[in-house]
């Protein structure tokens, strides 16, 4: 085990040839979420994600919230995997068919209750997700107590099928067990991923699912701002791993052409 300076702070390097990341995007690449086309790619940052794949010989993958649409319009087929809509969208290899998890029918008349419940409440915001729906309250945090209410009558109604979660001033219902934790599951048992040591970098709840999964097969996990502090600190972390790798390779290379 390798330790590399960030800063002050020190963390540790796996083996880049035995290792598989699993990186969340929207506040732990970037700095915030914004929509597609709003979204400033950081200097650097594709070259960077090119040369960590190449370090890991492929086992990179990008586990996001975002849409596959909007993943391959700011990536590319840089990442080897990549799972979009919290985790129930996949697609395991460059150019491959992206494949969507099986969900439970949903009851559309929940989102008519929800319509109508949010119509009274000024403030609040629906927003549609994959498999599922997102209760907003950021502009009426006095409404929390209301809608966690009424989405776990809906929730309750499903006897099992679907889950309420708490998010970032939100309540979202979404399946039970699609999540990152599900993606994270799927991409490990793929080529190349399988066999590798799993390292998991996310920041929110989001994320949760995909750190629990991560740590049940044996993986390490970094959370942004625990410890990296801003995705800018992990940027250059990424960074100087694959500096590091470039002067392994550089130096091994030298030297097999000095014994030949």
């Amino acid at each position: 085990m390798r330790f590399s300076d960030v800063g002050h702070t020190r963390f540790p390097i796996p083996n880049l040839t035995k290792t598989a990341f699993l990186i969340d995007f929207d506040g732990t690449l970037v700095e915030t979420l914004q929509p597609i086309d709003d979204v400033k790619m950081p200097d650097g940052l594709l070259d960077i994600l090119a040369g960590l794949r190449a370090a890991c010989r492929g086992a990179l993958a990008i586990i996001s919230r975002r849409s596959m649409e909007d993943l391959d319009k700011l990536l590319g087929e840089i990442p080897f995997a990549m799972a979009g809509d919290r985790g129930a969208t996949i697609r395991f290899r460059p150019g491959g068919d992206i494949e969507q998890a099986a969900f439970p029918p949903f009851p559309r008349h929940w989102l008519t209750r929800a319509r109508d419940l949010l119509g009274t409440l000024p403030g609040t915001r629906l927003e549609h997700i994959t498999g599922g729906f997102i209760l907003h309250y950021r502009a009426a945090p006095e409404t929390e107590t209301v809608l966690k209410a009424a989405a776990q009558g809906w929730v309750d109604e499903s006897e099992g099928e679907f889950v309420l979660r708490p998010a970032h001033m939100a309540w979202e219902i979404r399946p039970r067990g699609i999540d990152k934790g599900y993606a994270v599951a799927q991409i490990m048992q793929r080529v190349p991923f399988v066999g590798r040591k799993p390292v998991y970098i996310g920041r929110d709840y989001i994320d949760e699912d995909g750190m629990q999964t991560t740590q049940r097969l044996g993986g390490i996990c970094y959370r942004i701002p625990v410890d990296f502090p801003t995705p800018a600190f992990f940027r250059n972390w990424l960074a100087s791993l694959v500096k590091e790798d470039q002067a392994l390779t550089t130096s091994r290379s030298q030297t097999i052409e000095q014994n030949e």
